[in-house]
């Protein structure tokens, strides 16, 4: 540590950062545009300005860009001499000169960075009386508005877009004071990471085009900690809400999790809270048609169901722990099912096993990007857990650190570090069936099937550990690359493995647990990270139950009188004669669910859940970590969360302890799973307080609530207070920057209402909150003995001239199931494709064929891929994903066009 005189105040500061970054801990005011904590320095907005003197007898000093000034003890530096705001004043002035006088319609107004910056350094009026550059903008997709006219030129959305995220399809045009940012025509931007724009441009350039056709000040909105529910990674978002709807989603600073930025489908896929085709009510058959009903009809309904028998429940793994808790109170533990089928069910509980038996680490995103080598084995990261994908590819930055140390360059002079890594070795090694958003940046990349990918992975196992188990009859190509990956693996000193359940394949889980193992012995500090599919999977993994099948075997044993689905579409789990008979098995049907799927269409009792957006809870990532997401939104009865529908259930049967709030079920949960005993640590609970008061979840700057219901009535009313959350309802309560992490409902401080006020939340800059990171990991207990080698070893891939391993393609848009309720995310899937390595004769590119899924004909256009190996077809996994509990073997027929 060092000590720097700010204005003649002895503050202390890291040696390894900048003068910005020092001031802003310190808690100065200090103006800035195109530095960003995750980006680094450029010095190119020369906004940043202080005067720096050599000691104490200078009294002239001189004027530095205190981004691009490294801390060095015993630095004075001055923040209010009247030089140096003179110096910021101008370089406002010149940046405002073609900035349009469009704040009261700019949807960024409110919380605008330069609107804070302005105010910072005292420019209040304007002298440019002169024509003013103006700019076409570009129409860029469903998720962007762009609005050239207002841009300063930091150059933050490049290297944002380019640098940091990939993106190539975005660029700065033009030169010194007529700069374009934006594509070289119109079109959606291609990166999976472009709605951080939003968040990334200190101006309205960039900004969220769904939040702005339903607009609200940031003042006029209530926001409620929340965790994404669209892939296992868990990242900690925002949701804002105003009049009973959900109106964004935006990211919540994460230090271990998902920092400054979320994927495109995690910030906009939040549209199912508002489907029109959501359950509002209670549906009951009566003569075949599905009626409204009370509640109170529904559960004397129930209750004459549960007379006619045993009730089992299937749970989710996109349902809350809480919500499948009950639903397992509900019907015993012997009768609760994790709603996957048997490979699936296996797989799943196999992930937290591996995890726990291997002595490697079990890594955060965080702590992937520091890794020295990565080899992810046989998943596409970038479509079933984007932010991970984002935190690999910031490997190669790291890449370029011991160049920059050797130079003594710091690293967070960003221009001059990247240019010192160009030539430094990319450290990912990426081995899967398809093409991947990683490959390009990657050292190495082979495409195989699972199964051959497996044999890879024990090979290389093998060859760091020779009491590894062995895989036979491997080409000469195959040797080499096995030879060469574990070389690149054994020369690091953090290496990280990534595997996952994308292709349903336990060979290349136990693959990368042996040569996690074989790292670790051979001295290494390995990673292990194991890919889950759903926002709760590993949740579920943890709490236990039946697999799918055992409920259809007591089905047909006549052992069910009803049967409560909670959550879950099964027609994604199985197929239609499986559905089929299982349903007609079963005397009664009960739904409980947010979303309208097939199952609530034909159940006799379907009762309408509250979403993630309505209801507190918690989920459990993929790295083992429980984090609890709290309501934005009060649902207008009868929607209600599905734990409290459950226990609405059992009371209709016995007297049952009464859960009144989340905390009661929670605490009901760690007493009766070993495994969750810690989940109530995930966050304070509802009785929590800051400084006595309730956390204020909306602004100070409100409007009235007899404002917004003055159509309605001039009176004021009570608002409605959740007993299941610490958060007041309104703008009433107490509100700091050393409140928990896990309870930030929105970032202002005074100076600062734009995002850039997470400065001021943060222990340091870039580093963990004030008040602690959200949640807790649950699987952080060492391993009790050596762990055992797997010997699951799969013989060698072959194919027939005619015969395709059919594989699930997943992508980042469409696939997901309740993202892809949201337009914004529809307008982004692209149609379904039968896509195809080699074609087969009478086949051509474009060409319908039919394939037979579990027993149901599929036709799909053909799509020739050749980066695809022999062998190999993928199929979107949402037309039949019933089909992929394991890789199958299909015929392709040609179907000749009506």
């Amino acid at each position: 540590m060092a000590t720097i005189l700010i204005d003649g105040r002895a503050c202390p500061a890291r040696t390894d950062e900048n003068l910005l970054q020092a001031c802003l801990e310190a808690g100065a005011d200090l103006p800035y545009f195109c530095w960003h904590p995750e980006l680094g320095s450029v010095g190119a907005c020369r906004q940043c300005a202080v005067k720096q003197f050599s000691g104490p007898d200078d009294k002239t000093g001189r004027i530095v860009m205190a981004c691009m000034t490294p801390v060095t003890d015993g630095t004075i530096l001055s923040i209010d001499d009247a030089q140096a705001r003179e110096f910021r004043a101008g370089v406002v002035e010149w940046l405002m000169t073609n900035h349009p006088h469009d704040c009261p319609v700019c949807p960024e107004g409110g919380e605008c960075h330069l609107q804070d910056m302005t105010v910072m350094t005292g420019h209040d009026r304007r002298r440019y009386r002169f024509t003013k550059r103006t700019h076409r903008n570009q129409d860029l997709g469903p998720f962007i508005n762009h609005e050239m006219n207002r841009c300063i030129g930091c150059y933050r959305c490049v290297r944002f877009y380019r640098d940091y995220a990939g993106g190539e399809d975005l660029a700065a045009f033009g030169a010194h004071n007529d700069l374009y940012f934006g594509r070289y025509e119109d079109g959606a931007l291609e990166n999976a990471f472009s709605g951080n724009l939003v968040e990334i441009c200190p101006t309205g350039v960039f900004t969220d085009k769904p939040f702005s056709r339903i607009y609200s000040r940031k003042w006029d909105m209530r926001g409620a900690p929340s965790v994404c529910a669209h892939c296992a990674v868990g990242c900690n978002t925002i949701v804002n809400a105003r009049q009973g709807t959900v109106r964004r989603v935006i990211n919540r600073y994460h230090d271990a999790v998902n920092r400054y930025f979320l994927c495109d489908r995690g910030r906009y896929g939040h549209g199912f809270t508002s489907a029109p085709t959501r359950p509002r009510a209670p549906m009951m058959r009566q003569d075949g048609i599905p009626v409204p009903v009370s509640i109170a009809t529904a559960l004397e309904r129930f209750a004459a169901m549960a007379a006619d028998g045993p009730i089992v429940g299937i749970g989710s793994t996109r349902a809350s722990l809480e919500s499948n808790f009950a639903l397992r109170a509900l019907t015993g533990a012997a009768r609760f099912s994790t709603g996957l089928t048997q490979p699936d069910h296996d797989l799943a509980m196999l992930v937290p096993a591996l995890l726990r038996a291997t002595q490697a680490r079990n890594p955060s995103l965080h702590d992937m990007e520091s890794a020295d080598a990565v080899l992810v084995l046989g998943e596409d990261v970038c479509v079933t857990a984007p932010r991970l994908g984002l935190a690999l590819r910031q490997t190669l930055r790291r890449a370029a650190y011991p160049a920059a140390d050797t130079a003594r360059v710091p690293h967070w002079m960003d221009a001059a570090v990247r240019m010192l890594g160009t030539d430094a070795p990319s450290p990912l090694l990426v081995l899967t069936p398809a093409p991947t958003d990683l490959d390009p940046v990657a050292a190495t990349t082979h495409r195989a099937a699972p199964d051959t990918l497996a044999r890879l992975g024990f090979a290389i196992a093998h060859r760091i550990d020779a009491s590894a188990p062995d895989a036979p009859d491997l080409s000469e190509t195959e040797i080499q690359l096995a030879d060469r990956l574990a070389s690149a693996l054994r020369a690091a000193r953090r290496p990280l493995i990534v595997a996952g359940l994308q292709y349903a394949n336990a060979a290349l889980l136990h693959a990368a647990a042996n040569i996690a193992t074989a790292l670790h012995a051979a001295g290494t500090d390995p990673a292990l990270s194991l890919v889950m599919p759903d926002c709760n999977s590993m949740g579920m993994a943890l709490l236990g139950g039946l697999p799918l099948d055992d409920v259809r075997a007591m089905a047909r044993a006549g052992r069910i009188g009803t049967l409560v689905v909670m959550e879950n579409d099964l027609t994604r789990r199985l197929d239609a004669t499986a559905l089929h008979d299982l349903l007609s098995a079963v005397p009664h049907l009960v739904v409980i669910d947010h979303i309208a799927t097939p199952l609530t269409h034909v159940a006799e009792l379907a009762l309408p859940a509250a979403s993630f957006a309505e209801s507190g809870g918690t989920l459990v990532s993929t790295e083992g970590r429980a984090q609890r997401f709290l309501p934005a939104v009060l649902p207008d009865m009868p929607v209600q969360e599905s734990w409290r529908w459950a226990q609405h259930l059992t009371h209709t049967m016995t007297d049952s302890p009464h859960w009144t709030d989340l905390d009661q079920i929670i605490a009901a949960m760690a007493q009766d799973i070993t495994a969750l005993s810690r989940v109530g640590s995930a966050a304070p609970g509802a009785d929590y307080r800051l400084d006595g008061r309730r956390v204020r979840s909306e602004p100070a700057r409100i409007s009235g609530r007899t404002a917004v219901r003055a159509n309605i009535s001039v009176r004021d009313r009570p608002l409605p207070q959740s007993p299941d959350t610490p958060l007041s309802p309104s703008m009433e309560g107490a509100y700091t920057p050393d409140m928990p992490g896990a309870l930030v409902p929105f970032y202002q401080v005074p100076g600062w209402n734009s995002v850039q006020s997470l400065n001021r939340f943060q222990q340091e800059i870039g580093g963990p909150m004030r008040g602690g990171d959200a949640g807790i990991r649950l699987l952080d207990d060492a391993p009790q003995a050596l762990p055992d080698w797997h010997y699951d070893i799969p013989a060698p891939f072959s194919f027939g001239p005619d015969d395709f391993l059919l594989l699930p393609e997943h992508r980042l848009f469409g696939t997901e199931e309740l993202s892809a309720l949201s337009p914004p995310i529809a307008a982004r899937a692209a149609p379904a494709a039968l896509r195809l390595g080699t074609l087969p004769a009478g086949l051509a590119d474009g060409t319908l064929a039919s394939i037979t899924l579990a027993g149901e004909p599929v036709t799909l256009p053909v799509r020739h891929d050749p980066a695809l190996p022999p062998g190999i077809a993928l199929c979107p996994p949402h037309l039949a994903a019933r089909a992929f509990n394991a890789p199958i073997r299909v015929r392709l027929r040609r179907v000749d066009a009506p």
